[in-house]
């Protein structure tokens, strides 16, 4: 579900800084190593806001595509370093998976999604209380931060978890 650390007009981060610089060598780095991820810093700079990408996703679910693309989304930004807050880059993302380029733009240039991707971030913002990446709900549940798979399998099974350590 869509979710924005930093939504507009709070201004978003630059790579070039020493915050992102130091948390991606103390946290993401060895995060996306032991789960056997590949991951850089983007060099977009400033980061783009992510609204028309989650609108994108609301398209894409519509033509049952929504893994696809946003797993491309994911692979465009923190592997290639291609701005995904830009319209021509995410109808050539759309089109990578298979989605018609111009429908796809036409959706996002008349805000055909805006309104649904405004309610599913209310939900999260308001009423599932989320201010962290990542948190995952399962049943009564919350898990905010990154926990071991065998964790979240626990969880799913009913199992209560513990926060994970760091």
């Amino acid at each position: 579900m869509p979710f924005e650390l930093r939504p507009a007009p709070t201004p978003t981060l630059r790579p070039e800084g020493d915050y992102l610089q130091e948390r991606w060598k103390q946290g993401v780095y060895p995060a996306a190593e032991q789960l056997g991820v590949e991951m850089k810093l983007p060099k977009v700079s400033p980061y783009p806001y992510t609204n028309l990408a989650f609108q994108g996703l609301e398209f894409a679910k519509d033509q049952q595509k929504g893994d696809e693309y946003n797993d491309a989304v994911f692979r465009a930004f923190f592997q290639q370093s291609r701005d995904i807050g830009r319209t021509e880059v995410l109808a050539e993302i759309a089109r990578e998976v298979g989605i018609d380029a111009q429908a796809f733009r036409d959706a996002l240039e008349q805000g055909a999604y805006r309104e649904r991707v405004q309610q599913l971030l209310q939900m999260a913002y308001r009423d599932m209380a989320v201010t962290v990446v990542p948190t995952m709900i399962v049943g009564r549940q919350r898990l905010e931060g990154l926990y071991p798979a065998d964790v979240i399998r626990q969880v799913i099974a009913g199992q209560p978890a513990q926060p994970p350590t760091e």
